[in-house]
């Protein structure tokens, strides 16, 4: 805010500053040339519609500008389908335009349409949209990280969880379009300026979450919680499971920073959905857990057998971020890379410090 005179100040509200956090955010994905990926282009779609409906936000209950308000349920529609354009690209197998993906326009243009001859049914139309693409990405959550088959595998698990936190904050929005309605209707609306704000930070955390997916640079703790046991693999998932080892080990694919689940079904020539099947019965793991325990081996043994910089080794191991090689690294040795090699050079030269990757059942 700036001074104009003595006691006076501009007003700026929130939401504008919001917009130019994510304006930051976006500049900065594209400096680091993410529009040149295919499967990033939709979230940074994604970031430029937060960025315009924060903004409307701030003009709308900043400036109480009234005549704002036809814009902003145009755009909302277009966020959710957009953030579900932009999670179900990272789940289709191989390069495909966006253009596949053009009837995901025709909600707002029903928006436009009632705006023009049925005001009324604008705000039911707006939480319906918000419900039904809320329950679409929680549904595509389903079969948990490996759903992600695009997505590069050191980060699939950040990505699946912000297709999940997404999906929830779709729905909170769809129920904050409810509390409005209400409110409405019982107050007079004295309680819709506070239940908009809270809603345009939510907009902000799912925001973020996008943002981490497409430029690799948030983190999330990693809980333990314990997953459901698998059924028990078939002889065709033992198959699949040696073949794929016999990939990591000769031809270590694992190195690959671009891996994903897809490049990875294309190599054998199977389903993706297949072999992200057969690695959890098998080994009890998503297939990012199953490539990134292979990384890690690789990154313990050159710690303890080379001088080379953490960093180094962590690009040859095919790690591209620092917060998720940290994070794998202390999921699967239960320290960090630097003490890892400061205790390993302690112990006595004929200890055995390979890890072992996998129990078989």
């Amino acid at each position: 805010m700036r001074l104009i005179g003595p006691g006076h100040m501009i007003f700026v509200p929130l939401p504008f500053v919001v917009a130019l956090l994510l304006a930051i955010l976006l500049v900065r994905m594209v400096r680091q040339n993410d529009w040149a990926e295919q499967e990033k282009r939709p979230f940074l779609l994604l970031i430029g519609a937060y960025a315009l409906q924060s903004i409307l936000i701030g003009i709308r209950w900043g400036y109480d500008v009234i005549a704002i308000l036809p814009i902003q349920p145009v755009v909302a529609t277009g966020i959710a389908a957009l953030a579900w354009i932009s999670f179900r690209n990272l789940a289709a197998e191989g390069q495909a335009s966006l253009l596949r993906f053009w009837p995901h326009i025709l909600p707002s243009i029903l928006i436009v349409a009632l705006l023009i001859f049925w005001r009324d049914g604008v705000g039911p139309a707006v939480t319906a949209t918000f419900l039904a693409y809320g329950a679409a990405l929680l549904w595509l959550a389903r079969h948990g990280p490996d759903a992600l088959v695009s997505s590069r595998l050191d980060g699939a698990l950040l990505s699946y969880r912000s297709l999940v936190i997404t999906g929830v904050a779709l729905i909170a929005s769809a129920a904050a379009d409810i509390a409005i309605s209400l409110d409405l209707e019982q107050s007079g609306g004295i309680h819709a300026g506070a239940i908009v704000a809270v809603g345009n930070v939510i907009t902000l955390l799912i925001l973020g979450t996008a943002a981490s997916i497409a430029s690799g640079s948030q983190s999330l703790v990693t809980t333990s919680a314990e997953p459901p046991a698998p059924p028990a693999p078939s002889q065709e998932d033992d198959a699949i499971a040696r073949a794929l080892e016999g990939l990591m080990q000769s031809r270590q694919i694992y190195r690959d920073p671009d891996l994903n689940l897809g490049r990875i079904a294309r190599k054998m020539n199977l389903p993706a959905r297949r072999v992200s099947v057969a690695v959890n019965r098998v080994h009890g793991v998503s297939v990012s857990q199953y490539v990134n325990d292979y990384r890690i081996r690789a990154a313990r043994e050159a710690l303890l057998n080379t001088d080379e910089p953490i960093t180094r080794l962590m690009f040859d191991c095919g790690f591209i971020s620092k917060s998720n090689f940290n994070r794998e690294f202390l999921r699967v040795a239960g320290t960090s890379p630097t003490e890892f090699r400061r205790r390993g050079r302690h112990k006595p030269e004929t200890s055995d410090t390979r890890p072992t990757l996998f129990v078989s059942r």
